[in-house]
């Protein structure tokens, strides 16, 4: 696609200026998810301005997450959020009986997509805010279940589990990645804990090294880091889920009753 848009009044060559124009044209949609930016030399020419300029122009824009560039192709329009994390119904059982790996698998085959997990399950001794959430002592032990999503074979989130070790001692929550149809709440439930309420605290935050490089996320992008709670019909927490979301790609949906 070609923009018709004049570069604004003043100093064209600044790159500031020229991100600024390409920003608006995105925002607008005379840029659509997908279309291939003009080349650093059509730009440079429109812009009257140096390719350097016109590259550190594109780099903010991919600070900012708006474009990606693809090496040998060009540079395009990232695409809009395309992962809905379901609310509340995604503890529900209906929810849980439509695939075994649990609330992410069913939000995937719900969404028409296939979903794939990477599991590591080890035993820890309980972080301070794992401790506070689960209401025990710091250092208590627990199993730390660290799985990484992919649906269609695109990673999308992580999300590590807890739960005290003398809880799930001897369950396949302790040691296992199969954990049967229903996942892991069907696991849980048959420990006695069915899972009637949830509390999540949501954030955003810059991803780390480790999860920009495993979740492929591009320059400038955030991620959401979102703390589960599982609660019990006694109003007893059993179990803690801190998930960590492409901000690009993950949307939340929540529906909820208002209090009084």
């Amino acid at each position: 696609m070609t923009s018709s848009a004049r570069a604004p009044r003043g100093a064209t060559s600044d790159y500031r200026a020229i991100a600024h124009e390409l920003r608006e044209a995105i925002t607008a949609g005379r840029y659509q998810p997908g279309d291939k930016l003009p080349s650093e030399r059509a730009l440079a020419e429109q812009h009257g301005a140096a390719r350097n300029t016109v590259r550190e122009a594109i780099a903010a824009l991919r600070r900012e997450g708006l474009v990606s560039a693809e090496h040998g192709r060009g540079v395009f329009v990232r695409a809009k959020p395309r992962w809905m994390r379901f609310g509340r119904r995604r503890y529900s059982a209906a929810m849980r009986a439509t695939n075994e790996l649990g609330p992410f698998g069913a939000e995937a085959v719900a969404q028409g997509r296939r979903p794939h997990v990477d599991s590591r399950i080890t035993r820890i001794e309980a972080p301070a805010e794992v401790a506070e959430r689960l209401g025990i002592v710091p250092g208590t032990l627990v199993v730390q279940r660290e799985n990484w999503y992919f649906a269609d074979d695109e990673p999308l989130q992580i999300g590590i589990t807890y739960a005290t070790w003398s809880l799930v001692e001897g369950n396949p929550l302790a040691d296992s990645a199969d954990l049967g149809p229903e996942g892991i709440y069907g696991q849980f439930a048959a420990l006695g804990h069915v899972i009637t309420h949830v509390r999540e605290e949501i954030s955003a935050r810059m991803p780390t090294r480790e999860e920009a490089q495993r979740m492929t996320i591009p320059d400038g992008v955030p991620v959401i880091d979102l703390w589960h709670t599982g609660i019990n019909a006694d109003r007893e927490p059993f179990e803690v889920t801190r998930f960590v979301m492409r901000a690009d790609f993950a949307a939340l949906d929540y529906d909820m009753p208002v209090e009084d």
